[in-house]
């Protein structure tokens, strides 16, 4: 059979850049008159070509039968009731939490939530003045969970670590010292730990006893048994969950913040993890530094003009958990997954990751380590609503009786201040719309 051919005066150079197939068949269609004998011929069509738009399966059903994509085998914390209304332009100072039996009986099991706190023990506490004028005292803690070394960041002299003050065996007061395990303020030549060694050795008498001591000393069946108040240790014992700061100054304000190098170190404006922080510090700062102490001053009367002005600090427990636990390698692929299209749930769920892997079990037991555990609670500086639950522990050993919504500082100054950033905002959108953050009441 013959096939109608180019034109005879076609050149090769010209047959040669025809290369597509298409543009061939059309081309020999347009000069089939080249061979009269022969006619031309259009190039062959699939059966669909002649079937009309409607006839075709266009839908986008999914077929019930399909396999559920794949994702992380690890446990993703279930979504939390959208708040309606909300509104960033009205926001309270804090906003009071309240228990729910029923909502409380509807919660999945236990099993969600760890079954025991991790171990934990500060092993080492130093003051750090900052560059705001302020001083916080950092805390560094192991634990029996992971290898990591988790921090409290501490403003203010009413939140001391009981792991920290305990005595260890074989130990001296300048090995005490060296760890942080000291009341008051170190200075050259300090020899003892503990303020009552010190004042006894310089001569200061003691301070009154207490009216609460003085009127359980007068108990008739007390008096046997009270001990001399100047020789009760300066870090009495106290219950595990039992809060030891002070009633009259409130609830300490507590920040939960997981370590994100990329918004506190390099100037990430992906996130406001760094703004988070920086807030947080701000709120609970206390004030200028105490002066270097002395003997004849510490633990007594000191100038009225350099004593700290009233406020009852707080914690920023800082967890080594990276990329809301994933860690800072996959963090900086889901970054790339990001630029793709992708928000920073489904980023996380694409590298076979639960949408959000932090646990907050080490956080609780350090805040019991604190002393803020029981009934007196604490303000919890946090937009997330499953935090609220996670940090108070399997048996509610901390209350969190206030949550305190985290603005972002754009916001409240209508974008003069703050991060701003599309990739920012797309965040702080899949923080409402994915996890459920409430950015008010």
């Amino acid at each position: 059979m013959l096939i109608a051919g180019p034109p005879a005066d076609l050149g090769f150079d010209d047959v040669i850049q025809i290369s597509h197939k298409s543009s061939l068949d059309r081309f020999l269609a347009q000069h089939s008159h080249a061979s009269p004998g022969l006619t031309g011929f259009e190039p062959p069509r699939t059966k669909n070509r002649e079937r009309a738009v409607s006839d075709l399966k266009l839908s986008h059903a999914v077929d019930a039968k399909v396999p559920p994509p794949l994702v992380s085998p690890a446990f993703t914390p279930p979504r939390t009731p959208s708040v309606e209304g909300q509104r960033h332009d009205r926001q309270p100072g804090s906003l009071p939490v309240s228990v729910d039996p029923e909502a409380e009986a509807k919660r999945p099991a236990q099993s969600t939530f760890l079954e025991k706190l991790p171990e934990v023990r500060c092993e080492v506490r130093a003051r750090i003045p900052t560059t705001t004028g302020t001083e916080m005292w950092l805390h560094l803690y192991h634990n029996n969970a992971d290898e990591k070394e988790h921090l409290a960041i501490v403003f203010g002299p009413h939140i001391r670590s009981k792991s920290l003050d305990a005595q260890r065996p074989g130990e001296s007061e300048r090995d005490r010292m060296i760890r942080g395990a000291y009341s008051g303020t170190l200075y050259p030549g300090r020899v003892s730990s503990r303020v009552q060694q010190i004042r006894r050795d310089a001569g200061v008498p003691s301070q009154r006893p207490s009216a609460s001591y003085l009127a359980q000393a007068n108990e008739p069946q007390a008096r046997a048994s009270s001990p001399d108040p100047s020789q009760i240790s300066e870090t009495s014992s106290t219950s595990d969950t039992e809060s030891t700061y002070p009633p009259e100054l409130g609830p300490p304000m507590v920040r939960i913040h997981s370590e994100c190098y990329t918004g506190e170190t390099v100037w990430s404006a992906r996130c406001d993890c760094g703004e988070q922080l920086d807030e947080a510090a701000r709120l609970m700062s206390v004030g200028p530094p105490t002066p270097v102490s002395t003997p004849g001053s510490e633990g007594g009367d000191q100038n009225p003009l350099l004593e700290r002005p009233p406020s009852s600090g707080g914690v920023i427990i800082y967890l080594r958990q990276e990329g809301r636990g994933i860690g800072l390698l996959s963090k900086l692929k889901a970054y790339n997954l990001q630029d793709l299209g992708h928000d920073t749930m489904e980023a996380n769920l694409l590298l076979r990751h639960p949408g959000d892997a932090r646990s907050y079990g080490l956080a609780t037991a350090m805040l019991l380590d604190l002393g803020l555990g029981g009934e007196q609670g604490i303000k919890l500086l946090t937009n997330n609503p499953e935090e609220v639950r996670a940090v108070e522990g399997p048996n509610r050993e901390v209350r969190v009786v206030e949550r305190v919504p985290m603005i972002p500082l754009a916001w409240q100054t209508g974008g003069k201040r703050g991060v701003n950033s599309p990739e920012v905002e797309k965040y702080i959108s899949t923080k409402i719309e994915k996890f459920k953050h409430m950015f008010s009441g």
